[in-house]
């Protein structure tokens, strides 16, 4: 007997972890008419979606005690394995024969260690990695990237459509966070390389602006170019995806890298400049402000800071 799809109207789904990107995605399954039960460590999150017709938990154990499904959309490993393996943690609650999504962005072995510490328990898990910045988790216009076995993220697939446009099962446990490793890797350089031709442009005495708009029809264009290219122009570096982050996710590509023998010299230069961009107060700025760096080792007076 094929096992049935996680289905709007039938399915509980607790999640845990409402930031930046959190949020909307939980709005999202609201939306589609999932049971959904949040919670976050701050409680305005959980607040505003109570209002929007989700049900609050006090702990992550709460949110899973009822559910078939618990997503988790958290900053780093630590956070994922406290949330899930404390005492009060999601594997406390989480009933054999549940799901675990993690669409946060960690390692890919501490991906495989949870998915065996969880199989012993009968909980099978999928690593979901996503990409698509605040604006994709609004718009429910994400890519996810998924590791796991096949049969779970088929019968997972309708809860994945009511978050992304994108949805492919890369291979088993932690080969969705290699792919998200590799995203993260040419996003960088992506953003890197706008910023150095943005500013390039604009210290030859040529209108940066005018540059973008026609590299934007040619091989250069990009989606980076178009979005971080005009926040860079702009200089409006609220976060969409956050520096310190993107930082973090460099470190676990390289740490990658190291394991596997594959040199990263540019993502190892890259790195350095998100260090110097947190060094000087604006870890928490878009990703985009890679630009400040540029333009301070340029001689733009230091640039425009975030407020």
């Amino acid at each position: 007997m094929t096992a049935v799809e996680y289905r709007p109207g039938e399915t509980k789904i607790g999640f845990v972890g409402l930031g930046l990107m959190g949020e909307p995605m939980a709005r999202n399954l609201v939306s589609a008419g999932f049971d959904v039960t949040v919670h976050n460590r701050s409680r305005e999150a959980v607040d505003r979606l109570a209002t929007a017709g989700a049900k609050p938990a006090g702990s992550p154990a709460a949110a899973a005690a009822e559910a078939d499904v618990v997503i988790v959309m958290l900053p780093d490993a630590p956070d994922v394995r406290t949330v899930v393996l404390s005492e009060d943690g999601i594997a406390s609650t989480l009933r054999e024969g549940g799901l675990l999504i993690d669409m946060s962005t960690i390692s890919a072995g501490v991906t495989r260690e949870l998915a065996d510490t969880l199989a012993e328990q009968g909980v099978r898990m999928l690593d979901a990695p996503v990409s698509g910045g605040q604006q994709g988790a609004v718009d429910a216009a994400l890519s996810i990237m998924v590791g796991g076995e096949e049969s779970v993220f088929e019968r997972a697939r309708p809860i994945f459509a009511a978050l992304g446009t994108r949805v492919t099962l890369i291979g088993g446990n932690g080969s969705g966070q290699v792919a998200k490793a590799c995203n993260q890797v040419i996003v960088a350089g992506t953003i890197q390389a706008v910023a150095e031709a943005l500013a390039l442009a604009r210290h030859s005495g040529v209108a940066p602006d005018r540059v973008r708009e026609a590299l934007l029809g040619g091989l250069a264009g990009s989606k980076i170019l178009e979005v971080h290219g005009r926040r860079m122009l702009d200089g409006a570096f609220e976060p969409g995806f956050k520096t310190r982050l993107h930082d973090k996710d460099l470190g676990i590509a390289l740490e990658a890298a190291s394991e596997a023998g594959v040199p990263l010299p540019t993502t190892a230069l890259v790195r350095q400049f998100f260090n110097a961009l947190i060094a000087s107060g604006d870890g928490d700025a878009d990703h985009a402000a890679l630009a400040l760096v540029v333009e301070r080792l340029a001689g733009a007076g230091g640039g425009r800071r975030t407020p």
